[in-house]
């Protein structure tokens, strides 16, 4: 919003000239997300150990995680509310694009905030039904895919990695299969988020690729070079993807082994439906499959291990997801935490070599 104020000055004052570059407002927002949800995060964490207000952990899952139980939760809310104070100074709220993105991720944020209360008011691993998450996720999902459509912010052609030209036309089909890969994505980061600092090196990784992708989807000159469809007014999600890094980078400063805070769902689905909206405003919602590699692995673990023991009476995994079944092969927490970065970095490596492969 503050950007709306500064950048008219530019007119008598050229030093807010700056204002009208993408990749200056991106630098500027990851700054300030970073330096705010440290300095944030160190108070947060402060007063939910005043108020008692801890995680519970599963009583099915690693025995190991049992000492992790009262650790603080809730740390989306400092993630994203450091994304929101970043953008509110740096991002142009005239760009459709980012206003959908910002939909959904405002709209998980609610869903995961009242997800978790409901975790720590009954002090147990359960909160809103399956069947209502689900509701909710779809219901926005399908908003924000409608908007996209009938805005024309994005054509409802697929495109498919490798090929110059898009494969098919999914007409207003394309509102469901943009839906389908939000409310995926947000509910395959919320799986993910099961060690210290797992799932916040993929967000990283991911968010800064994505970034990558938007500002390219965003300049005519390079998507014409690259055969990439040109979407007007993208390139503001650039400042977005910064401001999840700066905001993440931030958590990870308190997450990582041994975690003094938590994700939450109100991090994991938030910050999940935000990476999947991305993915679908540029029209990368296959490429994001390799881009959000670890998130799609911990994702199909949990379905091949649910329908193996449904149809087979037997399990694949030693648990799912998949990162405990590594820890319970006797890996080390650390060790299976760097190793699923390492994998997250490569995949996103891949997936912008892939721009010159068209």
């Amino acid at each position: 919003m503050f950007y709306h104020w500064l950048y008219p000055l530019s007119q008598e004052y050229s030093l807010f000239n700056v204002f009208q570059y993408i990749t200056f407002r991106s630098f500027l927002a990851f700054v300030v997300a970073a330096l705010a949800s440290i300095i944030w995060g160190k108070r947060f964490i402060a007063y939910m150990k005043l108020k008692q207000f801890g995680q519970s952990i599963r009583e099915d899952g690693p025995q190991s995680h049992l000492k992790k139980a009262g650790t603080p939760t809730l740390g989306g809310v400092f993630i994203i509310g450091s994304v929101l104070a970043s953008v509110a100074l740096v991002g142009n709220f005239s760009s459709p694009p980012f206003n959908i993105a910002l939909l959904v991720m405002v709209s998980y944020f609610l869903l995961g905030w009242l997800d978790d209360y409901l975790k720590i008011i009954k002090k147990n691993s359960d909160g809103v039904s399956a069947k209502g998450k689900l509701a909710w996720q779809f219901i926005t999902a399908l908003i924000a895919g409608y908007f996209m459509v009938d805005l024309g912010v994005v054509d409802t052609s697929l495109h498919i990695p490798f090929l110059k030209e898009p494969l098919l036309d999914l007409s207003w089909l394309y509102v469901l299969f943009a839906s389908i890969v939000i409310v995926g994505s947000s509910n395959a980061v919320n799986l993910t988020d099961g060690l210290d600092g797992l799932v916040a090196g993929p967000i990283i990784t991911s968010a800064s690729t994505l970034g990558i992708l938007a500002y390219v989807a965003g300049h005519v000159e390079i998507s014409k070079y690259l055969y990439i469809p040109y979407i007007e007014n993208v390139g503001e999600l650039v400042v977005l993807s910064a401001a999840v890094v700066g905001a993440t980078v931030g958590f990870l400063w308190y997450n990582s082994y041994p975690a003094q805070v938590f994700m939450g769902d109100v991090g994991s689905l938030s910050l999940g439906g935000l990476l999947g909206t991305i993915a679908v405003l540029t029209k990368n919602e296959i490429l994001f499959v390799v881009i959000g590699g670890v998130f799609v692995m911990e994702a199909l673990s949990v379905i091949l291990q649910v329908g193996s023991y449904k149809l087979r009476k037997k399990r694949i995994f030693k648990m799912a997801p998949i990162h405990h079944h590594f820890e319970l092969k006797g890996w080390p927490e650390p060790k299976v935490i760097v190793r699923f970065w390492i994998v997250s970095v490569v995949l996103s490596i891949l997936a912008i070599a892939t721009l010159k492969l068209r």
